[in-house]
């Protein structure tokens, strides 16, 4: 039985992940669950499993008295004379008990409790494991759909994917394989759950680490990356290297890379941005695919006031304001947005306004009254 049991617990350990120690000690807590029950829930039985052989010892501690009043868990010194002699002197004994006395309803309570013990040791390592793999992306492949929610196989569970965390107008199948971003792992009393993200900006970031090399060895970083899903994202970037180009890396040989990624998210645009502390510079960056042609900047409230040639200004706006939106987010300032022919109206406005400043400046001077000295 013990060369079958440790084979069990080998076993179970190799196909669960669950280390061996964490098992015996299953097995130990469910077995003395079992042996105390069979002798009327007396605490004084115990059990043991050796680690290394998976003998199992069942015993009960009977402290030493000169007169039994409790025969459970008492022992008499004349007794302990004749049966222990070895325990002459102390204060308690270990009596062994027969193991296979346990019965039916004993054993099944023992298996009952090991399959629990070992359901929890599962759990803890699937969100052991998972938990440190948060901000990291995933492959699976699709299971099936409940409740407006994707259920992905991973490997030892199944991670979820909210139909409002996938790209707009995507529609995923069964045995579809998927990539997402591990967004939070929790521990439930049902187990772990893993939730996964194919919106969250940090998926476009994650992938571009997969895909340019220069990222994830951080000769490349991205300083930051804003995004609206199945739209547009705004990605910038900058090199810890000056020979490396951190645009050039990103887009890759003919655009190769940004076009994998490109696929990956159904055509999503990318605007990959080289990072300047120059906030001018970065703004008409951000603004890209427009062209700035000047910018004036208010430091102390963070605002930008941009300049456009007439037919850039839809772009430079982007659909629904989309483009400008992005920019505002990735650079942290607030930008307006003028053409040429709004500026130059407002630059005549403004020439007129001084001029009539200065006109009734000299008509007062023309009319106010000398006086004789």
């Amino acid at each position: 039985m013990t060369k079958e049991l440790c084979h069990v617990i080998d076993q179970l350990s190799r196909e669960k992940g669950i280390e061996k120690e964490i098992l015996l000690n299953a097995l130990e807590s469910a077995l003395l669950s079992a042996a105390r029950k069979r002798y009327g829930d007396r605490t004084n039985v115990n059990l043991t499993i050796d680690s290394k052989t998976c003998n199992i010892a069942v015993y009960e501690t009977k402290k030493i008295v000169d007169k039994v009043l409790d025969k459970d868990l008492e022992i008499s010194n004349a007794d302990v004379k004749k049966s222990f002699p070895g325990s002459i002197g102390k204060e308690s004994v270990d009596i062994p008990l027969d193991l296979q006395d346990f019965g039916r309803i004993a054993a099944q309570t023992a298996k009952q409790v090991i399959f629990q013990k070992v359901r929890e040791a599962e759990r803890d390592v699937i969100y052991n494991e998972f938990k440190g793999k948060v901000g990291q992306i995933l492959s699976g492949v699709v299971l099936r759909k409940e409740k407006n929610n994707y259920y992905i196989n991973i490997g030892k569970t199944e991670a979820i994917l909210s139909q409002s965390e996938t790209l707009p107008g995507e529609n995923l199948r069964r045995g579809d394989t998927v990539r997402a971003y591990i967004e939070d792992v929790k521990l439930t009393p049902r187990g772990p759950v893993i939730l996964v993200s194919r919106t969250n900006p940090h998926f476009v970031a994650g992938l571009f680490k997969m895909e340019v090399p220069e990222i994830n060895e951080g000769l490349v970083v991205i300083k930051d990356i804003v995004r609206e899903p199945g739209e547009r994202t705004k990605i910038a970037v900058y090199s810890t290297n000056t020979s490396i180009d951190p645009v050039g890396a990103c887009v890759g040989m003919k655009g190769t890379r940004v076009q994998s990624i490109v696929r990956e998210l159904h055509g999503e645009r990318i605007d990959i941005i080289p990072w300047t502390d120059d906030p001018r510079m970065l703004i008409a960056r951000a603004l890209s695919p427009a062209s700035v042609e000047r910018i004036g900047i208010n430091e102390d409230g963070k605002t930008a006031m941009v300049v456009v040639n007439d037919q850039q200004l839809s772009l430079a706006i982007g659909k629904k304001g989309q483009n400008v939106r992005l920019a505002m987010k990735l650079t942290g300032w607030d930008i307006d947005i003028l053409s040429d022919t709004e500026y130059g109206k407002i630059k005549i406005e403004e020439a007129d306004k001084a001029l009539e400043e200065i006109l009734s400046k000299e008509a007062l001077k023309k009319n106010k009254p000398s006086i004789d000295g």
